[in-house]
């Protein structure tokens, strides 16, 4: 593009052409130089106006601007003073942008660009450089050249907006900001190789019509794309504002949830660094705008998490929860609002059962003692038990453990568990945060509570100092009855758990063996029932088979119950030994703390009495108390022996 010549503008005939040939040495345009502050005209004749632009002044001269520009004009009519000197505030561009419509003015060669467009359409606006005032004025060039050029272009376009944040809020007022989104999410919607030029840079040997080039050859071959993403990269090198304008018109367009999701996603972790680790799958090739050199926009991390929380759309799956996840520890990391925390939380707890172990691992940014944030997720529990409302009020009540709507319910439980396993080492988190934390979640969404035994066990371990009424209070939350063999055989034998628990587990067991034993009587009952219609012989000897199976179930289970009532009588016994230690140690307590005995006295003034059978009493009290001890230790090995041989029998 090139403005008016002064040549041109000669052969118009005009009052300013002869102006300027009186002005100007012959053959030569007017020139402009700078010196600090200030720039000067050398066209000939003296300044007779100073506009001062954000503390820099042009000395000009009046002719020129009251020709192109009404506001000039204006000022001038109101202003009678031969020599006027004015400020124009808020000047869109500023003075670079102001040089270049004075050097419209004087007739001087300018050039319009994807780069300056906006800001030079927006400076022609507040100069009302119309055509009322110049023909071909410099407002109606720069729309023909927006309209033609920088709307029809995506490259064009990318780069008008990425330079048009001076300009903001004049440009939304003039509504070429609209024009550009709505250009842009037309042209996402459009397939890129329609456009005229490609969208991306598959590679050097691609002309600028998209076609692939051989030797510099048009051969007339189109490179052929299906991937959705090859706007991505582009649309990155915008502000947070215009990215946010973009994305909610992209929205109100109809392009797919999915495809702004990815947009989104890529665009936070350009700006987010913290977020490349949780990125899962093939990272996609990075692509650039053909021939332009774009340098990503400065951002504002705290505004842009809070930002892009607003735009996420309703989507689910993996990777989309590991990004959720990646983006709350950067947010608390960051310190972002209330609001925006919150509102992250909920999102992750409304697909937990897509996270993962280590996303739930959160440090703790604060000044808390833990090491890890357990305060948030429990929040995140709370926001997916609030949301895991599957069953309809109106509908009948569902079994929890066996509906396939209560999948995700039992993946969270299984995750839950682990997490608290992992954090369980931790020697400063308390009792009652591993309890809250284990009754997050219903009872039925455990089949088994295996993964909650083994998480308690390893909190018991690092925490040895635990007494046993707080070992007990957080055992009431393992149901005993949904513990498998393995688990039952761990916990009799484990030293860190109480004996009343230990004991609650060995009366389940028992049930879990007589339930066992009545079920296999129960089939032996119906075996021995009379016999209905007659058998194959093939099917007579696989019953056979069956029932003499059944038969040696029986005995081993009654042997276990043999065992079980040794044990419980052992038990009583072990229970009766150690009443008699604590009154034998009772006893010669008392005798040691008599002090006021005769023969002390006696001993006191200087007696000397015969040594009686009952001094030595405290050695035989001490014998005495040696031998039950060794008897319980005796005892509990016998217990775990037996208790040992009676599981080795499944």
């Amino acid at each position: 593009f090139r403005a008016r010549s002064f040549e041109e503008t000669r052969k118009e005939g005009s009052l300013f052409d002869s102006l300027f040939s009186f002005m100007a040495p012959a053959g030569k345009l007017p020139e402009f130089r700078r010196e600090g502050n200030d720039w000067f005209c050398n066209a000939g004749l003296p300044s007779d106006i100073t506009v001062i632009v954000d503390g820099i002044n042009f000395h000009l001269h009046k002719f020129p601007l009251v020709s192109n520009c009404g506001k000039m004009s204006r000022i001038c009519e109101e202003s009678p003073e031969k020599a006027l000197t004015t400020a124009l505030e808020e000047f869109p561009g500023g003075p670079d942008v102001f040089l270049f419509a004075v050097k419209f003015c004087y007739g001087m060669r300018v050039e319009l660009t994807p780069r300056n467009i906006i800001m030079v359409y927006c400076a022609a606006d507040y100069l009302e450089m119309i055509d009322d005032n110049g023909e071909v004025n410099l407002l109606s060039k720069s729309q023909n050249y927006f309209h033609r050029t920088i709307l029809r272009h995506w490259k064009d376009c990318i780069v008008a907006l990425q330079n048009s944040d001076p300009v903001i809020p004049r440009a939304e007022k003039l509504e070429i900001i609209k024009k550009c989104l709505d250009a842009l999410s037309t042209m996402v919607c459009t397939d890129p190789s329609l456009f005229g030029w490609p969208m991306m840079m598959y590679g050097s040997s691609q002309s600028p019509g998209g076609s692939i080039l051989w030797n510099g050859i048009n051969t007339g071959a189109r490179i052929r794309s299906t991937d959705s993403d090859w706007w991505f990269e582009d649309i990155s090198y915008l502000s947070v504002g215009l990215f946010e304008k973009l994305i909610n018109t992209m929205k109100a367009r109809g392009i797919k949830p999915e495809n702004l999701a990815g947009a989104i996603m890529h665009y936070a972790r350009k700006y987010l660094p913290g977020l490349g680790r949780w990125q899962s799958g093939q990272i996609s090739k990075t692509r650039t705008v053909a021939s332009f050199s774009l340098t990503p926009a400065p951002v504002d991390q705290r505004v842009l998490i809070e930002t892009i929380e607003k735009l996420l759309p309703e989507k689910r799956g993996k990777t989309f929860c590991r990004f959720l996840i990646g983006l709350l520890r950067v947010a608390l990391i960051l310190g972002v609002s209330q609001t925006c925390q919150e509102s992250l939380e909920k999102k992750v707890g409304m697909q937990l059962e897509e996270a993962s172990l280590d996303g739930l691992l959160i440090p703790t940014y604060s000044d808390s003692d833990t090491l890890y944030d357990t305060d948030c997720v429990l929040r995140i529990m709370d926001h997916f038990m609030s949301s895991a409302s599957r069953v309809p009020p109106f509908s009948p009540s569902l079994d929890l453990e066996t509906s396939p709507s209560a999948e995700p319910l039992r993946k969270v439980a299984k995750l839950l568990d682990n997490y608290i396993a992992e954090v369980a080492s931790d020697v400063n988190l308390k009792p009652r945060k591993i309890r809250s934390l284990a009754e997050a979640l219903p009872d039925t969404s455990r089949p088994l509570h295996d993964g909650l035994y083994r998480a308690l066990d390893i909190y018991f371990k690092a925490h040895p100092w635990l007494s046993d009424k707080e070992k007990e209070e957080l055992c009431n939350v393992i149901d005993f009855q949904k513990l498998s063999i393995d688990a039952c055989a761990h916990a009799s034998q484990n030293e860190s758990l109480p004996l009343r628990v230990v004991l609650q587990v060995l009366f389940f067991e028992q049930m879990q063996l007589r339930t066992a034993l009545a079920g296999c009587l129960h089939v032996l009952d119906a075996e021995n029932a009379p016999a209905g219609p007659m058998a194959a012989p093939g099917d007579i000897a696989g019953q056979i088979v069956q029932r003499d199976g059944w038969v040696s179930v029986v005995r081993e289970n009654q042997g276990l119950k043999v065992d079980m009532d040794n044990m419980r009588t052992r038990v009583g016994e072990l229970e009766e030994e150690v009443c008699k230690i604590k009154q034998e140690m009772n006893r010669v307590s008392k005798s040691h703390s008599s002090l006021s005995s005769p023969r002390m006295v006696a001993r006191k003034i200087g007696c000397k009495l015969l040594p009686r059978a009952s001094d030595v009493q405290p050695e035989s009290a001490q014998s005495i108390g040696l031998s039950p001890r060794v008897s319980v230790d005796e005892a509990r090995s016998s217990r775990h022996s037996r208790h040992r041989k009676s599981l080795s029998l499944f």
